[in-house]
């Protein structure tokens, strides 16, 4: 579904991504995980059409992405969860997930505003509630909400359960393994192997702009000195 072939990208004069490559399989959950300032969130924003592309290929779904504006991007079916959340403040829950809902490209089956409260009831209860008055972990399940009322192809998490207690992290994680169950592509960035190991079908691991390392979650428990070299502090 998402294809990332030798792509460089930076901000001004500063390169961060060097040749990465990266692949994200249709009903298939992939992660992107380094230490911080390994450029998991350039890929992102540069996958986007948020950072320019400055080299290499970047197709989803058969669509070459280089060149194109965020928006059409964001058109082609490719839902953020940005890191930090960023949800409206100002307005209330249900604002938030109305702001930039679209309707599902064919009847039947798409996300909307019941469907995204049944999935996270909590939401449902604050319904009227400013964003700003959320708990952390209701503002992550309203960003994620957000997302999906996008009706994506790829949902993309980026740092989806930093920052969250232990209880909110597994019931994100359960959430997510749901709209695994559903057949939803997710490529998600965490820290959490242990937690995320469960739902992921195949790790890639960044360091200093480079893919250095990929296979599943099976493949990484064989080799712990991988883990050590590339992800310990």
């Amino acid at each position: 579904m998402l294809h990332l072939d030798a792509v460089d990208a930076g901000y001004g004069s500063s390169q961060v991504l060097f040749g990465l490559g990266l692949e994200a399989g249709a009903r298939q959950v992939t992660s992107l995980v380094g230490r911080n300032g390994m450029g998991k969130s350039t890929t992102v924003r540069t996958v986007l059409g948020l950072v320019p592309l400055r080299g290499g290929r970047i197709v989803f779904d058969g669509h070459d992405l280089g060149g194109l504006a965020p928006n059409r991007i964001a058109r082609l079916g490719i839902g953020l969860v940005p890191e930090g959340r960023r949800v409206f403040g100002s307005l209330s829950v249900e604002e938030n997930l109305i702001a930039t809902a679209r309707a599902a490209p064919t009847a039947g089956g798409g996300w909307t505003l019941a469907r995204v409260v049944a999935l996270f009831p909590r939401l449902g209860e604050r319904r009227t509630q400013s964003a700003r008055t959320l708990s952390g972990g209701e503002q992550q399940m309203l960003a994620i909400g957000r997302a999906l009322m996008t009706n994506p192809r790829l949902l993309i998490l980026d740092e989806a359960t930093e920052g969250l207690a232990p209880l909110v992290r597994q019931e994100i994680w359960s959430c997510l393994g749901r709209l695994k169950d559903e057949g939803q592509a997710i490529l998600v960035i965490d820290k959490n192997l242990a937690e995320m190991a469960p739902l992921v079908d195949r790790h890639h691991i960044v360091e200093k702009g480079r893919v250095v390392w990929r296979g599943t979650p099976r493949e990484l428990d064989a080799q712990p000195e991988v883990a050590q070299r590339y992800l310990g502090v």
